[in-house]
């Protein structure tokens, strides 16, 4: 900072900005701090759809996963090897549709590695089959 010295009657004219730094530095850790916790804060269902239900395709392909992580290919129960091996046959057809009928209970990760083995496959048109809720 720069003194006035002597008998100049000149005013100094600087503004202190540190409190204002201040202030934004603990506004911006603030900031930080809650805004992860504020991405998981609204509690969600997900199984659940207020969607109208969608005439199924005859061409597609359904895929089940049960509450235990069981796979069945067009209600034929399947191992994972085997169903890349099934969908591997069906990506022959490019306007193949798969439908996902996954339990609300199932663990993501065995839905996951259904996704994975779509994407394997090279098909890119699948879509997840849900309830609709009752209207009320």
């Amino acid at each position: 900072m720069a003194m006035n010295s002597g008998g100049s009657e000149n005013m100094m004219s600087e503004i202190n900005v540190t409190p204002l730094v201040d202030v934004m530095l603990v506004l911006l850790t603030i900031f930080i701090v809650t805004a992860p916790l504020l991405m998981n804060a609204v509690p969600l269902n997900l199984p659940k759809a207020t969607a109208d239900v969608a005439v199924t395709q005859p061409e597609s392909v359904t895929i089940s996963v049960t509450e235990d992580g069981s796979l069945f290919f067009d209600k034929e129960a399947v191992t994972a090897e085997a169903l890349d091996t099934r969908l591997a046959l069906a990506a022959d057809n490019k306007e193949q549709i798969v439908e996902i009928f996954a339990d609300e209970r199932v663990e993501y990760g065995a839905v996951a590695d259904v996704m994975a083995a779509i994407q394997r496959a090279g098909i890119s048109n699948f879509t997840f089959v849900m309830q609709p809720e009752a209207e009320q």
